[in-house]
């Protein structure tokens, strides 16, 4: 059995490592496109929407337009809790964990 405090220590680097990844994603981001690039949203790694850039012709057809920011910041945020699951694994990597736990 491992020794108590030397378990504190471990848990205490982990959480550190996990506060600077939670840190890091807000800085990260990820985009996405849908319509051929006609609508591109941009998400940081905590699921925040940054930015949506829509192109003047897609604006013609408004259903079609709202079908396409639905469709690229779904995709955006998808992509972002990706990229925030594999910085998590890379934290708690070894612990024996499973995998969706943290």
């Amino acid at each position: 059995m491992q020794n108590p405090m030397k378990m504190m220590q471990q848990v205490q680097k982990m959480q550190a490592r996990m506060a600077k990844v939670q840190a890091d994603l807000e800085s990260e981001t990820v985009e996405a496109s849908a319509g051929g690039g006609a609508v591109r949203a941009v998400v940081s790694g905590q699921q925040k929407v940054l930015s949506i850039e829509i192109d003047a012709e897609a604006a013609e057809d408004v259903e079609m337009l709202q079908d396409l920011v639905v469709a690229a910041v779904n995709e955006a945020l998808e992509r972002s809790r990706e990229v925030a699951s594999r910085r998590m694994q890379e934290v708690t990597a070894g612990l024996g964990l499973p995998p969706g736990l943290i």
